[in-house]
């Protein structure tokens, strides 16, 4: 039974760092026609700013969406998110992601990325995720960028990291982030054991009505939209940190990631402070010490 319930652990910690779906790339036009038809629940929802959080659990697959209003002009969001390397620094954040290099190959540039436990652990025991990156359409009006590894370890596949970003007015930008796995029946079983054990008391963000009472969703949906919610801020703090002194930005980008993930503590909290801290030191020197 420890045997299982490890495994099932080790795939759900896949889930929470790259369970969440994308819809797909929509282009400029449909995403500035997003924007506006998302502008009464960008006003007003539970986030206390311009965000829609969206989650889907389809047969073997785990999709979500996450569209928001960026403080920051396209100019800086299209240069960050459109260099595979920076990409690096944002995945990092995460408290899952242990390690993340580009690498240079025959058949183009890759992102290995190694996801394990909350908690410090040597780079070679935690997963590794293969992605190849997409070049990215790069224009004035609008940027996307796109990853995908179509194989993982315990039983899963067919991953999807994307990002596109178009210009708003006042120096701002409307930034649409997806993911998405693929799962098999051993994964799912896994899946369940998890949320029937450690994740059992684990919720998500969206208001759902159960048994007559309004609760937040739990299950898949939740996982997906924890881990939604966490890599939007990890763009944000990075953007954020991008005004910073060199030599002050990695510490600006941990703290801000910490602080925002602390504003939603029945969601998001898992560690505290100067433990996530001290890891996240650890791992981004030893990340680029392999430079």
């Amino acid at each position: 039974m420890k045997t299982i319930r490890a495994w099932a652990v080790a795939f759900c910690t896949l889930l929470l760092s790259f369970a969440a779906g994308a819809a797909g790339l929509l282009g400029p036009a449909a995403l500035l026609a997003r924007h506006a038809a998302l502008a009464p629940q960008l006003a007003s929802n539970p986030f206390g700013g311009p965000l829609v959080l969206q989650s889907e659990e389809l047969p073997r697959r785990i999709e979500g969406d996450v569209y928001a209003v960026l403080e920051h002009p396209f100019t800086a969001v299209s240069a960050a998110l459109a260099d595979p390397s920076q990409w690096c620094e944002i995945l990092i954040l995460h408290l899952n992601t242990k390690y993340c290099r580009r690498v240079e190959a025959q058949e183009g540039t890759r992102l290995q990325v190694r996801v394990g436990r909350k908690e410090p652990q040597p780079v070679q025991a935690a997963s590794l995720l293969d992605f190849g990156w997409r070049p990215p359409q790069a224009r004035a009006d609008y940027l996307a960028v796109q990853m995908d590894a179509p194989e993982g370890p315990y039983d899963t596949g067919d991953y999807r990291l994307l990002a596109e970003a178009v210009p708003l007015p006042g120096g701002r930008s409307f930034l649409h982030l997806g993911y998405g796995l693929g799962y098999g029946g051993a994964s799912r079983l896994a899946l369940q054991l998890y949320l029937t054990t450690l994740g059992r008391d684990k919720v998500g963000f969206t208001r759902v009505r159960r048994g007559g009472q309004e609760a937040f969703v739990d299950g898949v949906r939740g996982v997906v939209e924890r881990n939604t919610m966490r890599y939007y801020l990890a763009i944000d703090a990075y953007l954020d940190s991008l005004s910073a002194p060199p030599g002050r930005q990695l510490e600006q980008r941990l703290q801000a990631w910490f602080d925002a993930t602390e504003r939603y503590p029945r969601q998001l909290h898992e560690v505290e402070r100067e433990a996530y801290l001290r890891m996240k030191r650890d791992e981004v020197r030893r990340q680029a010490a392999t430079r």
